[in-house]
């Protein structure tokens, strides 16, 4: 049973405008959900389901929520692949504790599988992170940031290292603006690491430079690629639901008759519905299958990585049909559909971007490019 009731849902919706307009944290909404227990555990699916319907009343929101949810995600992926050491992730999320997500490094195309941040081993067996990390949503109000580095101590043998900040450690502060296109809400400002301290207890894993198949990374790229598709599909939920009620609200002057009728609307949403309905066998299918130890052995990351484009592609498409067919209205900065136009086009921006996504899916198809002679 979902604790996102329809009063909370739309009392989020009310606030959505504001936050975007005022280039605001959404602290509100925040406080209602984590008080409705949203932020304890849930299956990949529960929340998958959870997010999508979230996202469909503000998207920013649960955009934002998002890496949350990726964090107790990764530490379900393992607990229940038989390892206990990140249960107290569980317990945390349980108590209200708000975990963020801060692993993007600019210009740092392997993304989790190597990384500009030192990690510097301490005699006690903690480390001392420093380093830039950039989209760290929710920075106003995580409690817990999980980060990565790079520990160079043995130059034959680097590592890298992943674990678990406390806010009240020190040794980071965020910089810049979030002046945004879209999903201004997330308040996701860059993160400075400056010896930051990461107790030897919520050290996460220890991990060789590059590709890994332990639990804990299939555990990141699984929570984050389903979770980030059913936001962007919430979105394309709420924007085809606007292009209908526009149909029916306008009439054609030269005909006398409701865009109900014409046949380039009918076609238009009717595209963006067929597009839209293939989203959710697959996002579903996919988490159930995490939740049920399914092993789709070496095809897990074409399969991830080819439904979080689908989904993306898929809702900014969804979008603009909905644009087209709600009239010059929809082009006011204070339209709603103006809105979730400038939110989908941060999909854009998620790993694993086109590229990534077609070199992965181009790699488990034909092999990886042969060397140059």
């Amino acid at each position: 049973m979902t604790v996102l009731t329809p009063d909370l849902l739309e009392r989020l919706r009310s606030r959505a405008p504001g936050y975007d307009r005022d280039n605001t944290f959404f602290s509100e909404d925040l406080d209602e959900l984590r008080s409705a227990g949203y932020l304890a555990p849930q299956s990949l699916l529960e929340s998958a389901r959870n997010q999508r319907l979230l996202a469909r009343f503000a998207p920013a929101t649960a955009l934002a929520i998002n890496m949350h949810h990726v964090v107790v995600g990764v530490a379900r992926v393992v607990s229940e692949r038989g390892d206990a050491s990140l249960d107290w992730i569980l317990d945390d999320a349980r108590a209200g504790e708000l975990f963020a997500f801060g692993n993007s490094e600019a210009g740092n195309d392997e993304v989790m599988f190597d990384s500009g941040t030192r990690a510097e081993p301490q005699p006690d067996g903690s480390y001392l992170f420093s380093g830039t990390k950039i989209f760290t949503s929710l920075s106003p109000a995580w409690t817990r940031l999980g980060i990565f580095g790079r520990d160079d101590s043995d130059p034959d043998a680097p590592v890298l290292v992943h674990g678990y900040l406390h806010r009240d450690s020190g040794g980071h502060r965020a910089v810049g603006e979030w002046n945004t296109l879209g999903m201004r809400a997330t308040q996701s400002f860059t993160t400075v690491l400056e010896n930051a301290p990461v107790a030897a207890d919520r050290i996460a894993r220890v991990l060789p430079v590059g590709p890994s198949a332990d639990p804990y990374i299939f555990g990141i790229f699984s929570n984050f690629l389903l979770l980030i598709s059913s936001v962007y599909a919430g979105i394309a939920d709420r924007a085809l639901e606007l292009g209908v009620e526009a149909a029916h609200r306008r009439t054609s002057k030269k005909s006398g008759k409701s865009y109900a009728d014409d046949p380039d609307i009918r076609w238009q949403l009717a595209d963006a519905a067929i597009a839209l309905d293939a989203l959710a066998p697959q996002i579903e299918s996919l988490a159930a299958d995490v939740d049920r130890l399914i092993d789709h052995g070496g095809a897990w990351f074409r399969l991830l990585v080819g439904t979080k484009t689908r989904a993306i592609d898929t809702a900014r498409d969804v979008v603009e049909k909905a644009i087209r067919c709600s009239g010059g209205a929809s082009y006011s900065a204070d339209s709603e559909l103006s809105r979730l136009y400038r939110d989908a086009l941060a999909g854009l921006f998620h790993p694993s971007d086109p590229e990534s996504a077609h070199a992965t899916v181009a790699n488990s198809l034909l092999g990886p490019v042969s060397p140059p002679e």
